[in-house]
């Protein structure tokens, strides 16, 4: 990878969309193919166009309840007393009976599995007393992932005014999910479960269709149409698929199968650069130190056509005249991944390590510095 250092802080581009061979014809409305590691988008279409995600809700409800095991509020082996109003819930279900104790674990794997509409209910009463309160707290998360476009009026996804979501949106969802909690991802990849001696198969088909595929959830309903997020490793590289408002059962496991295939076809990533390792050293001024170590807080990961990761730039934006104190995790520029010209991945440059303020005679001989650096 070429490396060019500049040393002039500007302001942030939005990513572009990595260009590409030509993306397969996808029918539905609104679709979007994103790598896991790197964020870019291969392709999509509607990305933020406001979408009624019918049973992709339960993304969120599962990622609330995955939030509440891993803090220790919940364990998976609480019993859940099934209400009445989870009992009635119409559209799929786990088939769980009103005034019964049910496990955690196996409302989870309801809700997941079976896309189970009670399940969702059931859960979304015991975290937050009652599916209301609990919705709150959905919306709540979805404004700290910056789900712009969405907002939630339930918990299992049935067609309602003012529940709404984008595709973005749920990609970014699921990416996190992914990300915060891989040891109950495993969930989303089983093909079917039994409860109360009825043997309920993974709506996703595509887990039969493809062993990368590891996951994550069905959805629909007659205004949503047919939805799937879909997500796949080969090798060390993951893609996430999103697809709502297709015609049939059959066209969401095509599209979102011909999707993945194209991306895993054409592109590649890599991860040119680790989290805390050192990109430059420069120049502190008025501190107990004057080297200051810049670099990434996480991984850099790339995404780019195959056979064109050596004709990337990597170009560092840097800060002039750079002041202590400084804590570690502060940005003083970005470093900048070109392809062709333009702009296609961006991070914050961010101080290593923390300087404190120099003593008196340190920030004296600084300032008299800067100032004749300056009249230059």
């Amino acid at each position: 990878m070429k490396y060019l250092l500049i040393l002039a802080l500007t302001g942030l581009f939005p990513i572009q969309i990595l260009a590409g061979p030509t993306p397969p014809l996808i029918m539905a409305p609104a679709y979007i193919l994103q790598d896991f590691h790197s964020g870019q988008v291969l392709m999509e279409r509607n990305a933020d166009k406001r979408i009624n995600p019918a049973s992709l809700t339960k993304l969120m409800t599962a990622y609330l309840v995955f939030e509440q095991l891993k803090t220790g509020k919940v364990r998976l082996s609480d019993t859940v007393r099934v209400s009445k109003k989870a009992w009635k819930m119409k559209g799929s279900r786990m088939f769980i009976e009103v005034d019964t104790r049910i496990s955690v674990e196996l409302l989870l794997q309801g809700l997941i599995i079976s896309s189970g509409n009670d399940a969702s209910v059931a859960l979304a009463e015991y975290i937050g007393g009652t599916e209301e309160a609990f919705v709150t707290l959905m919306n709540k998360q979805a404004d700290t992932l910056d789900l712009t476009n969405t907002h939630f009026v339930n918990s299992s996804g049935l067609t309602a005014e003012y529940h709404y979501s984008s595709v973005r949106d749920l990609m970014i969802l699921a990416q996190t999910l992914i990300q915060k909690f891989p040891e109950y991802y495993h969930w989303y990849s089983m093909r079917e479960f039994t409860y109360n001696k009825i043997l309920q198969k993974n709506r996703n088909k595509l887990l039969w269709h493809d062993t990368s595929i590891d996951g994550m959830k069905t959805g629909y309903t007659q205004a949503a149409g047919y939805c799937l997020v879909a997500s796949a490793q080969r090798g060390k590289m993951r893609l996430i698929s999103v697809i709502v408002g297709a015609s049939s059962k059959k066209e969401r496991i095509r599209d979102s199968g011909s999707m993945l295939d194209y991306g895993f076809r054409f592109f590649e990533t890599y991860r040119p650069f680790q989290a805390q390792q050192v990109l430059d050293t420069q120049r502190i001024w008025q501190g107990n130190k004057d080297k200051l170590p810049l670099g990434l807080d996480k991984p850099l990961y790339v995404t780019v056509p195959k056979g064109q990761y050596k004709q990337l730039n990597a170009q560092l934006h840097i800060e002039k005249h750079i002041m202590a104190p400084v804590s570690a995790g502060n940005t003083y520029g970005a470093l900048k991944i070109r392809l062709d010209d333009k702009i296609i991945l961006e991070r914050p440059l961010v101080a290593l390590s923390p300087v404190a303020e120099g003593n008196v005679w340190d920030s004296l001989i600084d300032s008299i510095l800067l100032f004749f650096i300056k009249k230059l």
